[in-house]
């Protein structure tokens, strides 16, 4: 993490790890590791340990402004960032050995029968074991899941079949993984409330159209990079259409306007 100056009253938190950075830190993406800052920043600040008009994430900084003495900021900062990294680095490693746990399931279903009572009771405590793991970490996030904002989404966008086949699948498997991940809203742009969530694993990243749509309607769910999105309101717009919702997602009467903002976590339901 860098600290940069902006102006007379702001920093620039840059989360792309340099080049030197420590393999546990130069393995975490730079979206965790921005929402990890931008949890961390508002839980000082709601603690008084931080004195700062806006914090405000992106998608590979995080913006603090309206600081009094940044300069003094910064050496806090400095000195937080060592607990930020560490944490970060450990929810990634937990992350990660969820998904290999889940993919040695997989594996295992489709290995073909052991010849041996000790190969089958082997397996057996395997298959036992990555169910408890998993029976575990759904336990954990039980609270976190509370907290949800459920987005009904009907799939029928334009832009369905080629997601699908861009990821190698049918329109039902594209569904089925947008349904069965947890998003959390990494940072807002591009229009009020206009929600980028992340959760979808990098190499399920899409282009976006070679050209722009005109005029995208209001709660179109779309794709494009390693982010989901919804149109708060009608706009042109560039991503993958797949599917629409009648969530409204800003209001201008409301407090706050925008309906998920950054450290939001979302579920999409079929509609």
């Amino acid at each position: 993490m860098r600290i940069r100056p902006v102006g007379a009253h702001a920093l620039l938190l840059d989360c792309t790890a340099p080049a030197d950075a420590p393999e546990a830190v130069a393995d975490i993406p730079e979206a965790e590791l921005v929402e990890a800052w931008r949890a961390e920043l508002w839980r000082r600040r709601d603690l008084g340990d931080l004195i700062a008009v806006e914090i405000v994430p992106g998608a590979r900084t995080v913006l603090l402004d309206g600081l009094p003495d940044p300069s003094t900021t910064a050496r806090q900062l400095s000195r937080w960032a060592s607990a930020v990294d560490a944490a970060t680095a450990r929810a990634n490693q937990a992350a990660t050995a969820a998904t290999r746990v889940d993919q040695a399931a997989t594996a295992n279903q489709t290995q073909p029968a052991s010849h041996s009572a000790e190969d089958q009771a082997e397996a057996e405590a395997d298959t036992k074991a990555m169910a408890q793991a998993r029976a575990r970490a759904r336990h954990e996030g039980e609270e976190d899941d509370a907290a949800d904002v459920v987005v009904p989404v009907i799939f029928d966008g334009p832009d369905l079949p080629v997601v699908a086949e861009h990821w190698g699948v049918d329109v039902a498997a594209v569904r089925h993984r947008l349904t069965s991940t947890r998003f959390r809203v990494a940072f807002c742009g591009f229009a009020p409330g206009f929600p980028y969530l992340t959760g979808l694993p990098a190499e399920l990243a899409l282009p976006r159209l070679a050209t722009p749509r005109p005029r995208v309607p209001a709660g179109s769910v779309a794709l494009a990079g390693p982010y989901a999105g919804i149109y708060p309101g009608a706009s042109p717009g560039g991503w993958q259409l797949v599917g629409r919702t009648d969530l409204v997602l800003f209001d201008v009467t409301a407090d706050p306007p925008a309906r998920l903002g950054p450290g939001s976590t979302v579920r999409m339901v079929v509609a």
